[in-house]
């Protein structure tokens, strides 16, 4: 059966991209790798390089503490001992720090911005503007000051110099950022009118991102138009499907209760500011300068679940999965997106290889929401992962009969749910889950890929297997897993001379992989490239196979294939390794 590309897998885990830290203290998940810091002033120094080009915010922000003790006055140390600070959510430090280097390098941009925002957490509105309009040139400097200025106006009380600053962001492609914020300066200061105006046309020009959505539906609900806004997130919720904020926000106004606006403060806007640079960095690839906005953003807006998500989600990414645990504790225990913020905490247990862990916390967050079809669908792929198949496929059921109660089950369950059954040898309930999730989701490489191949094995539709096989390259022609189906495939049908052009590709794309090196051997051999065959085999015993394989593998470098004729009786059987590559492995 085919194997699958893990980026595309995670994908499908979970359908949309925590704890309070008081109210799950039992739950003390993150479990750092311990270090200590040592006597040497300059092996803590190379540690903290180490620890920053790594992302690891707490151990740099402890090491440069410790090599600065030692050099107190050294301003390169100061500066770099200050960014880890920030980065690592330190603000007393970070600020303590920022004083210093600002009374040396009085144009130190970032710098600046910490004081500027210290001061609009104090009150202190026209000190933060003389912050923010110090530091050296550059655009996103620019950016950022311009609007965290305006903010700074608008705490004094002063709308109309507000209103002037964000439009001062004249490039069209700051226009989103520019009637964003220019409407919710307006909403805070009471201009309905002008409010309205901006908010509608930010909305307008980008309806799918949620922050817009929800606060352009909050400000209509607040004016009391109230079936615009569902409208609203009734059309968000067709691009995104059963977000929990949406959601809740939905439930709340068919309940008749009020919904708070996004912002109500100028401290809260300045805070979405740097929530809204943060994401974008984060996206962008800048993960330092995403750390400092969201940090940043965070100091001002603590409850801002957004930005917390944003802010774990980036430590994943970047493989700090002790300090995303950390960071999705901060979710507030009432806010919607708790149980979602929990899930990927659960998930995250298993990436750290703490199974058990993993299982228990995920099976305790279904026992609680035993309704809550992402929570269902997270365990399903845990259980499906370590091939607990009957659980998997007991788990996909509910999820899906409980997502199927809103009318909005997507493809991925069915899709999962029919790899659970294909692999318990329970094919024809597990063709029937690939056709419903093919036929929600027609041109999915993955599900293309899976019917297809297994099509293929049995020897059954295969006009219309090879049709889906070729269909999927074509959708995916970089994805050396599903190439790799497509020449495995072929061999099983004895098209040896195909099989070999087909899998010399997935080769130049997953060279690494033992699987395709084997398949390729096996091609080889076939078409009496008997030497070529050997040296493939040998690569794929090096690399690490799975050991049901490792035997059959060496049993060809010893003996070679069978003369046996019959396409179906190769050595190499795919299905095992297929699970491993399914989920990761």
């Amino acid at each position: 059966m085919p194997r699958l590309a893990l980026a595309a897998v995670l994908i499908a885990l979970t359908p949309a991209t925590f704890v309070s830290a008081q109210a799950r203290t039992r739950d003390n998940f993150a479990i750092a790798t311990p270090f200590e810091v040592g006597e040497s002033p300059a092996g803590n120094y190379l540690a903290a390089l180490v620890a920053g080009a790594e992302r690891d915010t707490v151990a740099a922000a402890t090491f440069f503490r410790e090599a600065l003790r030692f050099d107190p006055n050294n301003p390169k140390l100061i500066e770099r001992a200050f960014v880890a600070a920030v980065s690592n959510g330190n603000m007393p430090e970070a600020i303590s720090l920022a004083e210093r280097l600002v009374a040396r390098e009085p144009d130190n941009t970032l710098a600046h911005l910490v004081l500027g925002v210290q001061a609009i957490k104090k009150g202190q509105f026209a000190a933060a503007r003389a912050h923010f309009m110090r530091g050296g040139p550059g655009q996103q400097r620019d950016i950022t000051a311009t609007l965290l200025t305006a903010w700074a106006y608008l705490g004094e009380g002063n709308q109309k110099k507000a209103l002037e600053f964000a439009d001062r962001l004249r490039d069209e492609n700051f226009g989103v950022f520019r009637d964003y914020h220019a409407g919710l300066i307006a909403s805070v200061a009471g201009n309905t009118p002008e409010a309205a105006r901006r908010l509608k046309a930010a909305y307008q020009a980008d309806k799918n991102t949620l922050r817009l959505a929800d606060a352009y539906a909050r400000f209509l609900a607040r004016r009391g138009d109230i079936a615009q806004a569902i409208t609203v997130y009734v059309d968000f919720d067709q691009i995104l499907p059963s977000h929990p904020s949406i959601l809740a926000a939905l439930a709340d106004l068919k309940a008749g209760k009020p919904l708070d606006l996004v912002v109500k403060t100028p401290e809260q806007g300045a805070a979405e500011v740097l929530y809204g640079l943060g994401a974008a960095g984060g996206r962008q690839g800048d993960e330092l300068a995403a750390m400092i906005y969201l940090r940043l953003s965070l100091y001002l807006a603590p409850q801002n679940s957004l930005a917390i998500i944003t802010l774990a989600d980036l430590y994943e990414r970047i493989k700090q999965n002790e300090q995303a645990i950390d960071v999705y504790a901060l979710v507030p225990e009432k806010d919607p997106q708790r149980i979602t913020a929990d899930i990927q905490t659960g998930l995250i247990l298993e990436t750290l290889g703490r199974s058990e862990d993993s299982s228990a916390f995920l099976k305790r967050i279904v026992s609680e929401h035993p309704s809550n079809g992402e929570a269902l669908a997270a365990l399903g792929n845990l259980q499906r992962t370590h091939k607990q198949y009957a659980d998997a496929i007991a788990t996909y059921t509910k999820a899906i009969d409980e997502v199927n109660k809103t009318g909005k089950a997507g493809w991925a369950l069915y899709y999962f749910r029919g790899i659970s059954y294909e692999r318990n040898k329970q094919w024809p309930l597990a063709e029937a889950d690939f056709k419903q999730a093919l036929a929600l989701a027609p041109d999915q490489p993955l599900i293309l890929n899976y019917l297809g191949y297994s099509w293929v094995d049995q020897g059954l539709n295969l006009d219309e297997a090879f049709a889906m096989l070729h269909k999927a390259v074509d959708l995916h022609p970089t994805d050396g897993y599903i190439v790799d189906s497509l020449g495995w495939a072929n061999y099983k049908l004895g098209r040896y001379d195909d099989a070999v052009k087909e899998l010399e590709r997935a080769i130049d794309l997953k060279p690494a992989d033992p699987v395709v090196n084997d398949h390729l051997g096996d091609a080889y051999w076939k078409v009496g490239r008997k030497l070529e065959a050997h040296f493939q085999w040998n690569h794929a015993r090096d690399l690490g196979p799975e050991p049901d394989d490792k035997d059959r593998i060496l049993k060809k470098i010893e003996h070679g294939l069978s003369d046996d004729p019959k396409p179906a009786a190769a050595d190499a059987d795919p299905k095992d390794q297929a699970a491993s590559k399914e989920n990761g492995g």
